[in-house]
């Protein structure tokens, strides 16, 4: 496998992001298509609107966020499994638009990804 990376969309494309993924249900809010410089929006991989709600981005739910956000990539093995190949193929960045970097459903897709499950 390829390296996969997460980044911000804020932050600016390179060519080393590889194969560009947003993995946002939401268009993030003060980036054009343009900017995006994007290869991918694949809506269907990100939480669901309930959970997404529910975490509200706090950092002390993060871990049982991170359990709700797996589970439902159980159901989602077609789409995980599409996104894994991309990585077996080329350099593969997921992008998400939360601000904190620590606390964010691409760091738990990034592990489903690398994890040979």
């Amino acid at each position: 496998m390829k390296s996969i990376r997460i980044k911000r969309i804020y932050e600016e494309a390179y060519d080393q992001d590889g194969h560009r993924i947003l993995i946002d249900r939401l268009w993030p809010r003060g980036v054009s298509k343009e900017d995006a410089k994007l290869d991918d929006w694949n809506k269907d991989i990100a939480p669901s609107e309930e959970l997404r709600k529910w975490f509200d981005h706090d950092p002390d739910k993060f871990e049982e966020f991170s359990k709700r956000y797996k589970d439902e990539l159980k159901d989602k093995k077609d789409k995980v499994k599409a996104i894994r190949e991309i990585a077996e193929e080329h350099r593969l960045s997921l992008l998400y638009a939360a601000r904190d970097k620590e606390h964010n459903h691409a760091i738990v897709l990034k592990n489903v990804l690398e994890s040979k499950k």
